[in-house]
């Protein structure tokens, strides 16, 4: 079966449950990911978690029915998740449906969130019909929707949010539902509300808990790095030390730039303009006024062909290296800053070559 974005801001898909084995992909990997851990909290018996990914079941293909079919430490239930790029799960997982059609048993939940696929990938394809399964693909959201889905957290954590604040959380969280959540909650733990006691909540009670928004954190920083602006990038790493913006955090934020710079190259094409997009697609595009001189100049830069009779742009070259950054931010917490610093500086540098 398939599903879309807007299936899971209303909830869970109806009959999502019954599926066994669950695809998110698309250019939105922060409502990918939290798509897969609704799914997974909603579990009848979610168990133990085992995280695979999707470079290692690209190398041995059967050990994600291993996994699957094996009972945690404790002997109880677990469910399996899979972070990936692009096809790198796809044999491993019709290795997992051909056992199972053979006999080879009851399998564990399997979760893969898969940046740089799309509905149209060979998995997707091999999942999208069987009633076992579910593909969802998810595009960046607007404003609008993240402050929908803002006002829905808030509901459910007792917390009564005015139209005003839930944008303001949505915005600064620069559109990622993870991080929106995350302010959400400690909102709700400073404010003292659970859903059986509902609090208000000011804008003045969420510039308390310290809020850092998108654009006196991230935004600077991520516009130097794919702006190419070699200037500025001492002192900005320099500021997110001194801010202590979270490495992931920043990660997620060069991620979705990347992916909304993606999304603004398949609607103008390869033969379009960035300067013929019209009021209506910009907002659809989330190009926001006071960002829209930054996005235009990173868009000219990130979709210039990789050489001469390339067919690959700079564009499609960086999306799966801020994946690899992601996954070595989390697997190296204690060098995180070290790293991602080092990677800043390497992207800037290609983003400052004509």
């Amino acid at each position: 079966m398939k599903a879309k974005n807007g299936d899971f801001a209303r909830g869970i898909p109806q009959g999502a449950l019954s599926a066994r084995i669950f695809f998110f992909c698309g250019p939105d990997e922060a409502g990918a990911s939290a798509a897969a851990n609704r799914i997974a909290a909603s579990l009848s018996e979610p168990g133990e978690r085992v995280e695979l990914a999707g470079a290692d079941l690209r190398r041995d293909p059967a050990l994600l029915g291993d996994e699957a079919r094996s009972t945690s430490l404790f002997g109880g239930a677990r469910h399996i998740w899979v972070r990936a790029s692009g096809d790198e799960a796809h044999d491993a997982i019709q290795y997992l449906i051909e056992t199972a059609d053979a006999g080879a048993g009851l399998a564990a939940p399997v979760l893969v969130v898969a940046t740089s696929a799309t509905d149209k990938s060979r998995t997707a394809k091999l999942l999208e019909k069987r009633k076992d399964a579910l593909v969802a693909m998810f595009h960046p959201p607007d404003l609008g929707t993240v402050a929908a889905a803002v006002r829905g957290m808030a509901d459910a954590a007792g917390l009564r949010l005015g139209g005003d604040l839930a944008e303001r959380i949505a915005r600064g969280a620069g559109l990622d539902v993870r991080l929106a959540q995350s302010e959400v909650s400690k909102l709700a733990l400073y404010c003292g509300a659970d859903p059986q006691a509902p609090r208000p909540a000011t804008p003045e009670d969420h510039a308390a808990i310290g809020a850092a928004t998108e654009e006196d954190g991230f935004a600077p920083l991520i516009n130097a790095v794919l702006g190419g602006e070699l200037g500025k990038i001492a002192s900005e790493i320099k500021r997110m030390r001194e801010l202590g913006l979270n490495p992931v955090g920043v990660a997620l934020a060069l991620e979705r730039r990347a992916a909304q710079l993606a999304q603004i190259a398949a609607y103008v094409g390869p033969r379009g303009s960035f300067d013929q997009i019209d009021k209506g697609a910009e907002m659809r595009l989330g190009i926001f006024f006071k960002e829209k001189r930054d996005i235009a100049n990173q868009f000219k830069r990130w979709t210039l062909g990789m050489g001469r009779g390339s067919r690959e742009t700079r564009l499609e070259r960086l999306i799966p290296r801020l994946t690899v950054l992601h996954r070595n931010l989390l697997a190296n917490s204690q060098s995180a800053e070290l790293l991602l610093a080092h990677e800043l500086a390497e992207i800037a540098r290609f983003a400052a070559k004509r």
